[in-house]
């Protein structure tokens, strides 16, 4: 018996010890000091942020390091997300990410370059075989950028562990200093049934918030009924930065007993986008302030909470007094408390808060279809949240209204409009609007006589005409100069109505690469790679919109 106890305990050591996030094991990807834009899990639009965005001092070109051993085993080139990104997988399971990079170290340079040219194409994803390219812990293995949906000039970096799970990379002993406590915008109390209601209202309230000597918070007392629930608009800074970032931990306790806990430890991109359950998104669509519910409601599966604390409901009796705690801390463990004091009071004459029928609900148990004699469209199963009175009103001009932007989307809503009365049907396309001048393109797939789209938004849309083709300038040289000076070829392409889907370049003849930034609308060739000969040189390049409107541009330039 003694014998099976001490295998028991030793077995239960070693996964024990296996489980363990290791402390030391990575080093910084930059060796400048770590300045923080951006923590991990902070609530951005329809994801939560998986990684660090670390600050390089407003510049690119910074040395970015190999945080350990390990081998290449993903690199992604993309024109919008993450721009130029490298993954890196190492020995103890976990995968680091690096994103919006400037250029590759060279001898992943040259291996892409390659490939690129291969294919014919800036955008691309490979996946090398682990002795393909392997790097060593603090190896130079690209340089900082601001490429992809870059807001500006820093490093996204990540940890995934073995089931490609984006973790928090400050868990693994990654240091930032931070003394600060987490800042606190607004707190709210929600009615959760149709009967409760807080200070006579059957609606969200905003409680009034003290500030106390020693830092804590109270509210002003409160008078309710029913279940309810708390929502907070909170932030948390560093030291050595501004900016409003996400905060780590929030745990609630009702009269002491813990009754709720999120933590941003970990979670899966497939969960990513119940981040619009999380949150007030009603709220944050009209007053683009993000307000986190502390309490679970149905088709929630976020792992970020602690189910041992339950679900955050809160059910508030008559007479009854209740305190309520909520502890806001970041992973520096700097704790912001807040107390709301309530007392249970019913209404002598509760009002009759059964909402009106509609004609049309979207349910999350069900798909929902409409059709009429010039657009159809489909709500699939779970992409609400919960059942919607759809408000759907048939527009002028064939448009039509598909209730409001305040209900989130989680799965894609699918489109189709008749193209019978449109006099350019092959320049058609689906776009969505507020104001009906400056329509936003949605998609533009064409079947027989229809054309669809998918869109994970409400609002308006419509069926729209773009018959002007991109716009293609030449911005640092000239038709028929020598540019023998020049690093590079710089041509400035714009396409306003329905955006830039397909572009190729020639010199010669011979596919030459260009660089794509959406951002600055900047397509540029990097003379090092050898495609233009001396003397004359032929530049073809081909543009072609999101319809199939397309320009081409031709020079010659001269080099020696």
């Amino acid at each position: 018996m003694k014998y099976l106890l001490l295998l028991f305990f030793s077995f239960f050591v070693i996964t024990n010890s296996r489980s363990q996030i290791p402390q030391d094991y990575f080093t910084n990807p930059l060796k400048i000091p770590l300045i923080l834009s951006g923590t991990f899990g902070e609530l951005r639009s329809n994801h939560f942020h998986s990684g660090l965005d670390i600050k390089t001092q407003g510049k690119k070109g910074f040395d970015t390091h190999s945080v350990a051993k390990g081998y290449i085993s993903r690199i992604k080139i993309s024109e919008g997300g993450y721009g130029k990104a490298l993954y890196i997988k190492h020995p103890n399971g976990y995968t680091t990410v690096y994103a919006h990079l400037d250029k590759f170290a060279p001898k992943i340079q040259s291996y892409v370059k390659k490939k690129q040219y291969a294919k014919e194409s800036y955008t691309i994803e490979l996946y090398p075989k682990a002795n393909e390219l392997s790097v060593d812990k603090d190896e130079i293995v690209a340089y900082t950028g601001n490429s992809g949906g870059s807001g500006g000039p820093h490093l996204h970096f990540e940890i995934r562990d073995a089931q490609s799970r984006p973790m928090n990379p400050m868990l693994f002993g990654i240091q930032i200093d931070d003394t600060k406590k987490p800042l606190v915008n607004s707190v709210w109390l929600y009615p959760l049934t149709q009967d409760s209601h807080i200070n006579g209202q059957y609606q969200p309230y905003r409680l009034k918030i003290n500030t106390q000597k020693d830092g804590t918070l109270t509210t002003l007392p409160v008078k309710a009924c029913g279940e309810i629930g708390i929502g907070v608009s909170t932030y948390d800074r560093q030291n050595a930065a501004p900016n409003k970032n996400g905060i780590y931990k929030i745990l609630s306790k009702l009269n002491g007993t813990p009754n709720f806990e999120l933590t941003m430890k970990r979670f899966s991109f497939a969960e990513t986008r119940y981040i619009n359950r999380l949150l007030d998104y009603n709220y944050w669509t009209e007053n683009k302030s993000r307000i986190t519910k502390l309490f679970i409601e149905d088709n929630n599966p976020l792992s970020i909470y602690n189910k041992e604390y339950g679900n955050g409901h809160i059910s508030v009796v008559n007479e009854l007094s209740y305190t309520i705690n909520l502890n806001i801390s970041d992973i520096k463990e700097n704790t912001k408390s807040i107390f709301i004091p309530i007392t249970g009071e019913a209404l002598p004459n509760p009002i009759n808060t059964t909402s009106e029928s509609a004609p049309y609900f979207a349910r999350p148990e069900e798909s929902f279809s409409y059709k009429n004699d010039y657009v159809s469209f489909t709500i699939p199963k779970k992409a609400v949240y919960e059942s919607v009175p759809l408000q759907i009103t048939d527009l002028p001009n064939n448009k039509i209204q598909i209730h409001d932007d305040s209900v989130p989307l989680h799965k894609y809503m699918s489109l189709s409009f008749s193209l019978n009365n449109q006099l350019l049907p092959n320049q058609c396309y689906v776009g969505t609007y507020t104001d009906e001048k400056k329509p936003k393109y949605v998609g533009a797939k064409k079947i027989k006589n229809r054309i669809t789209a998918r869109t994970r938004n409400f609002g308006k849309f419509g069926v729209f005409t773009d018959s002007i083709a991109p716009k293609i300038k030449p911005i640092n040289f000239s038709n028929k100069k020598w540019i023998s000076k020049n690093k590079t070829l710089k041509v400035w392409i714009q396409d306003l109505q329905t955006g830039i889907k397909n572009y190729k370049a020639t010199i010669n003849g011979t596919f030459a690469l260009m660089e794509y930034d959406y951002k600055t609308n900047l397509l540029v060739y990097n003379f090092e790679d050898g495609i233009s000969t001396t003397g004359e040189n032929n530049l073809k390049l081909y543009v072609e919109d999101n319809v199939g409107n397309n320009t081409i541009f031709e020079a010659v330039f001269y080099r020696k």
